[in-house]
């Protein structure tokens, strides 16, 4: 764990913390060959700006793990809803045929992967594509928001079988209540994704990081000479890692390192409805690569 880099914060804050470190290093010389040359603060500027430092730190963190706890809680909920859907579909209608049960269950798996393309902000591929029927590609193509189309298309089979006496009334409403709770989850998920936490206080932390960061080494030297680097370093790199694990986890539908593992969400569905269906030839669940799963 003292050496892993992948998944961890420094390969994106190491060069700050080296500046600091060089910077703590130039003023430790100074301070040794030019005894007055007056680089020495004292403690009060470190205490008094490391206490509102510490409380800006943890409520933006606080409120940045929050964000990606509710969206880990809402794709726990997409993955519920969709094996119900699955089960509801291979169960519950009358005289379905085999090729109907795979497309409304193929539909319900794209519908997870159009969810994180969308969130992401990239164009659904093959991985989309390869779920559905010529005419649902027709349907969600270049349109904005691919799985609130294929929800729309869910709920008209649904209301197909209905219609055509294959599906009672009753458990029309359950199923229909399965899908309001998928719609529940996109707009939950653009509400994260669409909503940041407000720029001038990211910007606000972030001078302040490194304005602390920076006197540092002033406020240190007196008190521990030749092993001021050390400290810096050590202190550089808890605040920056502080602040840009906050950046990070503030979004929780990227691809760093910690973020929601979307794409194995994605996978674990394909698995659980293909279960469903009896497929034979099912994906292997995805595996961590360098300790970080995507």
């Amino acid at each position: 764990m003292l050496f892993t880099l992948r998944g961890s914060i420094v390969p994106v804050i190491w060069k700050r913390v080296l500046g600091m470190v060089l910077l703590a290093v130039l003023v430790v010389l100074l301070e040794r060959h030019l005894p007055h040359a007056g680089v020495e603060l004292g403690a009060i500027p470190l205490t008094l700006m490391g206490l509102t430092l510490a409380i800006f730190l943890g409520f933006r963190n606080t409120v940045a793990y929050e964000r990606w706890w509710e969206a880990r809680t809402h794709w726990g909920e997409l993955l519920i809803v969709a094996r119900n859907l699955g089960r509801q579909t291979m169960s519950l209608p009358a005289g379905l045929s085999a090729t109907e049960r795979e497309r409304m269950v193929h539909r319900v798996i794209a519908f997870a992967h159009a969810l994180r393309h969308h969130l992401r902000g990239s164009a659904p591929g093959e991985d989309v594509s390869r779920w559905l029927s010529p005419e649902d590609i027709a349907a969600i193509a270049g349109r904005p928001n691919p799985p609130n189309v294929l929800l729309e298309r869910m709920a008209q089979d649904y209301a197909r079988l209905h219609r055509e006496g294959r599906l009672d009334a009753i458990l029309l409403a359950s199923i229909d209540a399965q899908i309001t709770r998928l719609s529940y989850v996109l707009g939950a998920c653009e509400r994260i994704q669409g909503t940041p936490i407000p720029f001038a206080y990211i910007l606000l932390l972030h001078r302040t990081v490194y304005v602390y960061c920076l006197l540092l080494p002033f406020c240190l030297i007196s008190s521990v000479g030749w092993v001021t680097p050390v400290m810096v370093g050590v202190l550089s790199y808890t605040f920056f890692g502080l602040d840009a694990l906050g950046d990070q986890i503030e979004n929780p539908f990227d691809r760093l390192p910690n973020d929601l593992p979307l794409d194995a969400m994605c996978r674990t569905i394909e698995i659980g409805l293909g279960e469903m269906l009896g497929d034979r030839e099912l994906p292997p669940p995805m595996q961590p690569v360098d300790g970080v799963l995507f």
